[in-house]
């Protein structure tokens, strides 16, 4: 049914359609009852069949709220209700399931695929858990925090899900964003969530809403080729995000929709506007979603996820010059914060969470030719065959540069560039392009 996540054969209700959303601060699990008997079947509490419209769609929405309960488990928090709508049962849909970050991006995205005859379903990841004590500021915190979501698929007249992501997000980005600063390197949370949240556990949920693919608001294109998926940059390269989405396996590409690809920014919100969506003008999000105002140190030192471990800076020829708070605080290019008299600017340069140093140096001591990235992965080809020529970006506001690139056994790689690159900083992505082809890339080593 349009919009619908299910249809009506016969009297019953099969899959899942529309169900109610549970109200109120918290949106909490509901079972309301048991699926609906077959429309037209006496009710034996009344005595009567429940003819009338009304009737039939309070069962028919007990039944979906059942069965929403069933398929998606545990991480079922609520929904809400709209009307079913007749559909043409001949011509079957696409089933997409819509993140919803209740953004302008991804609310637009829905739209588009609405208006292009998808069976659209919005989707919004609860990725905090209930409390949200340590840091109540946090986006995913706030108590409007899927509210707008909510508003658009209701305009939009599709369904809409809130689902209980905490403990995978706890798991596969919190944790991993702790960790790798304790081991001296700065992580992207960015791509890990998007490779292993958004891409993976949506996807799989996806499955179990009978839905083909998932949506996001992502400013990046695809295109088949031959039996490979290709990935692009964003038509408009100032938003262009084909960086955070460069660890897609091929699997995980098949199953993607970038409405967005061939936008501006501009356009998008034009689109929105004009759709009258409610998040038209919402500000544009530039700081990880789970550290307020962009403070990664006051996140870690609050939420107790890196011990107290001081130790000593070190200038490039080992001489102590300071004492630092611990190896977590610090990243490569770092000015601020040292605490180190001295005639010239210094940088933090490395990093050695082994002796637990911070080494600095000067301007000149962070340019670097080359590095090994590893955990790489490719799109148009499985592992390149030989060397090759490519455009590197170090880190999302790089411009990229003139490399050549070495596979290396283990899923590793030698990227040389043709001029030294500042601040090559172990932890964060090496994304490798052709033009404005993804070539693939991986995770700076060293």
């Amino acid at each position: 049914m349009g919009g619908a996540l299910g249809t009506r054969r016969r009297g019953t209700i099969e899959a899942i359609p529309f169900v109610p959303f549970a109200r109120g601060p918290r949106a909490t699990r509901i079972l309301l009852g048991r699926p609906a008997r077959p429309l037209g079947e006496t009710d034996p509490r009344r005595g009567r069949a429940p003819d009338s419209k009304p009737a039939r769609e309070r069962i028919a929405g007990r039944a979906r709220h059942w069965q929403a309960e069933r398929v998606l488990g545990a991480a079922f928090t609520g929904a809400f209700f709209l009307p079913m709508m007749p559909t043409m049962a001949s011509r079957p849909k696409t089933r997409v399931v819509v993140g919803l970050s209740g953004g302008v991006d991804s609310s637009t995205a829905a739209a588009l695929l609405v208006e292009q005859g998808y069976d659209v379903v919005g989707v919004t990841l609860k990725l905090w858990p209930q409390d949200c004590r340590v840091h109540p500021n946090a986006a995913p915190c706030k108590p409007q925090f899927g509210a707008g979501a909510r508003a658009v698929c209701r305009r939009l007249g599709i369904p809409f899900y809130l689902l209980d992501e905490a403990a995978n997000f706890e798991q596969e980005v919190i944790q991993y964003f702790a960790a790798e600063y304790n081991a001296g390197r700065t992580p992207n949370p960015c791509v890990r969530c998007n490779e292993r949240l958004k891409f993976g556990s949506l996807l799989r949920r996806a499955g179990q809403l009978n839905a083909t693919h998932v949506a996001t608001g992502h400013y990046a294109r695809l295109e088949s080729r031959g039996d490979r998926l290709l990935l692009k940059r964003g038509g408009d390269l100032r938003r262009d995000q084909s960086y955070f989405l460069f660890s897609l396996n091929q699997d995980q590409l098949r199953h993607a929709l970038f409405p967005l690809g061939d936008l501006t920014k501009e356009a998008t919100r034009e689109l929105a506007g004009h759709k009258r969506l409610e998040t038209a003008d919402t500000g544009d999000s530039m700081e990880i979603c789970f550290v307020p105002d962009n403070d990664y140190r006051r996140f870690l030192r609050e939420s107790n996820r890196v011990p107290d471990r001081p130790g000593d800076i070190v200038d490039v020829d080992g001489r102590v010059v300071g004492r630092h708070e611990g190896i977590a605080f610090y990243t490569i290019g770092q000015r601020r914060g040292l605490r180190i008299a001295a005639p010239h600017p210094l940088y933090v340069v490395a990093l050695d969470p082994v002796r637990n140093r911070v080494v600095v140096g000067t301007d000149g001591a962070l340019e670097r030719d080359t590095c090994v990235i590893e955990s790489c992965n490719w799109i148009p080809f499985e592992a390149p065959p030989a060397p090759f020529e490519a455009i590197a970006r170090i880190r999302y506001h790089h411009p990229g540069a003139p490399a050549t690139v070495t596979p290396l056994p283990s899923g590793r790689a030698t990227v040389k560039f043709a001029r030294p690159q500042r601040a090559i900083t172990p932890g964060q992505a090496c994304v490798l392009y052709r033009d404005d082809l993804v070539l693939g890339g991986g995770w700076i080593a060293s």
